[in-house]
């Protein structure tokens, strides 16, 4: 270490050419002093003492405080603290289950009025923006201009008081390559080169509107793109260039800008000079220098920075990096190209079904939405089987759940399906097409997921779930609670323990819907904490959600307000040893059945099977129900939310 501190490029300059040390960090020492008295008076006492930890700043940062805040003044009975606590709180965490359903109660309780569902954390840049955005989409750019110029002014404070807490103690980020070195000045550069990434993704958190994840996109440039516009339209080209000059700051090239500059220069006068603003040139200049001090530490001490700007310039990226960079979307490309090759080599094995949602839509793994494995007539037809469910069913007959007292449950087996059309309860053709509709279903995910490795079924349960009228007043539960299909789900230990009594052998899980004309009933997706929903898929006839049944896919059902919501829940599993034996039994009944109608009397116990019924059964196919070509449609176009619906213990 002495012999380096000899070194000349150690000291950046020829020896003796002046106390750099003093010089640097005497001005150090000076801010530190000063910062340390100012903290001091104005929070009263040393300011380590006012330090919070990494998990208090990230509580405050998603609002938790306002959950407990809304508790408390509900029990002390103010009412309109509590209801905008809990919109505050709701509004920077949209997909907590409990703040929904809490804020559904609020709305339902007298006395609460629409004003006291205030955001009262809200960013005076956000309002602004949105509305400003708003007035420009409708062509009221006066409006627009005085909006956006405000959004633009208090955004770029808001970027001074994120930039401004970034100057907060070191933080092990638990990497290897951030590691605080133990010298000094490695330490130094550490904590600095810290600082400056924090300094720069500043501009994702202002960018980023409460209660979502992804940042607006060029939040800054995009303020400047659309002013210049506005002022053009009121007639102002004067400071509409002015605009224009502080967007080409940040993408210098843009044709488009850089014609428009010309017709002000034009319009205003070759002679007229047109600047950039001053905020906006401090802002790039600033912003450019950091970044160069982040990316020369992070090409000779290590390291990796994300950078949050599109604009950023290709020069200013060491090439050591822009390779790094270039290897990164290709493996992104050849991930996607595998993906594509995979669903190549499992090609659906029927037309007109459309995939609709998969994976990446659903925010998630091992999910997907298929539209059209069935007609709207083949629906009706399962739902005649449906009211045998009722009447007969395999266990329930339309009792109360046993997820919820405010339904009524009733499930249907294909073995029992098959025994009540034996009996004449039912029509053969509809408990046939029962059959044939989880075989194509089957047939469909097996597919999808394990092309050439087979799928079992593991059970197959056609059920409904009616809203009991008399008990939706005042209902905070769920249809089915939140869990996973072959594990335990533990929220707290973020686990799912694969042991009995979960059905540790199932390995897919699908749903298959056979109505809409219900309200609520919608399957959705969690997170392993069971609270933050990914996704959420909506029923309709012939729409089959199906994924994998891990801890990987935690889903539950929200509550069926209103109606009856029917769907063929279904199980599969690789392993042969766990196949669905009342199945085979139900396959064997339905031959036996085939077998007697090909006798000469055949005929007469169709007629008597099928009075009242005009259209012929369809032929009964050898070795199982298999799903006819001809009974199904071409899947709708339309796009729909991540889906699913999940069927582990319906007993």
């Amino acid at each position: 270490r002495a012999a380096c501190r000899r070194e000349a490029a150690f000291l950046g300059e020829p020896p003796g050419a002046g106390p750099w040390e003093a010089a640097l960090f005497g001005r150090v020492l000076q801010r530190a002093d000063c910062l340390q008295h100012c903290l001091g008076r104005q929070l009263g006492a040393a300011p380590s003492a006012h330090r919070a930890s990494h998990a208090i700043r990230r509580d405050f940062e998603q609002r938790e405080p306002y959950n407990y805040l809304q508790v408390a003044f509900f029990q002390l009975k103010k009412l309109d603290q509590a209801v905008s606590a809990a919109h505050t709180f709701f509004v920077a965490n949209p997909q907590h289950l409990q703040m929904r359903e809490d804020i559904e109660k609020y709305r339902r309780m007298s006395g609460v009025k629409s004003d006291n569902f205030r955001d009262l954390e809200a960013t005076p840049h956000w309002e602004a923006y949105e509305t400003g955005v708003q007035h420009y989409n409708a062509d009221e750019y006066l409006q627009a201009v005085a909006r956006l110029e405000e959004s633009l002014t208090e955004a770029l404070s808001a970027l001074e008081e994120c930039r401004a807490l970034c100057e907060g103690p070191w933080e092990d980020e638990d990497d290897e390559e951030e590691e605080m070195q133990p010298g000094l000045y490695e330490a130094i550069a550490a904590h600095y080169i810290q600082v400056l990434k924090c300094r720069q993704q500043c501009v994702l958190e202002i960018a980023t509107k409460p209660g979502r994840i992804s940042a607006t996109e060029d939040f800054i440039p995009s303020h400047l793109d659309l002013l210049q516009f506005a002022y053009d339209q009121v007639g102002n080209q004067a400071v509409a260039a002015e605009c224009a000059a502080s967007y080409l700051l940040f993408y210098p090239t843009d044709e488009p800008m850089l014609e428009k500059m010309k017709q002000y220069r034009t319009v205003l006068g070759e002679d007229t000079a047109v600047t950039a603003r001053e905020s906006i040139q401090h802002y790039v200049q600033r912003s450019l220098m950091e970044k160069k001090l982040i990316y020369y530490a992070v090409e000779h001490l290590g390291g990796t920075f994300n950078d949050p700007d599109l604009w950023t310039p290709d020069e200013l990226i060491p090439e050591n990096l822009k390779e790094k960079h270039r290897e990164d979307q290709e493996k992104q490309k050849q991930e996607t190209l595998d993906v594509e090759g995979r669903k190549k080599r499992g090609p659906l094995p029927f037309e007109g079904i459309a995939v609709t949602m998969d994976s990446r839509q659903m925010n998630g793994t091992q999910r997907v939405v298929f539209d059209g494995v069935l007609m709207e007539s083949e629906c009706k037809d399962l739902l005649q089987l449906t009211k045998a469910a009722g009447e007969a069913g395999d266990g329930y007959r339309a009792r109360r759940s046993p997820h919820t007292p405010h339904e009524r449950f009733e499930g249907l087996t294909v073995l029992k399906a098959v025994q009540l059309a034996q009996n004449g309860d039912v029509d053969w053709r509809d408990a046939k097409l029962l059959l044939q509709a989880s075989e194509k279903s089957r047939k469909i995910i097996e597919s999808y997921f394990t092309p050439g490795k087979k799928l079992h079924f593991s059970f197959t349960h056609l059920v409904c779930r009616t809203a009991v009228d008399e008990e939706q007043e005042g209902r905070m539960d769920l249809s089915h609670p939140v869990h996973a299909d072959n594990c335990l789900l533990d929220p707290e230990g973020q686990e799912c323990w694969r042991e009995p009594p979960a059905y540790v052998y199932r390995d897919y899980s699908g749903i298959l819907y056979l109505n809409d004309d219900f309200q609520g009933g919608g399957l959705f997706f969690t997170e392993m904490d069971t609270v933050t929903v990914t996704a959420e898929v909506h029923p309709k006839c012939g729409r089959l959600v199906a994924f994998s049944s891990g801890k990987e896919n935690p889903h539950g059902v929200w509550a069926v307000s209103r109606g009856r919501r029917c769907a063929i829940a279904l199980w599969y599993t690789h392993s042969q040893e766990h196949a669905e034996q009342e199945r085979v039994k139900a396959e064997e009944l339905m031959e036996q059945r085939a077998v007697e109608q090909d006798r000469p009397d055949g005929e007469e116990h169709q007629e008597a099977d099928h009075r009242g019924r005009s259209s012929s059964e369809l032929p009964i196919p050898s070795g199982g129900a298999r799903p006819t070509s001809r009974r199904h449609k071409p899947g709708s176009d339309r796009t729909q939310h991540p889906k699913e619906l999940r069927a582990r213990d319906e007993f």
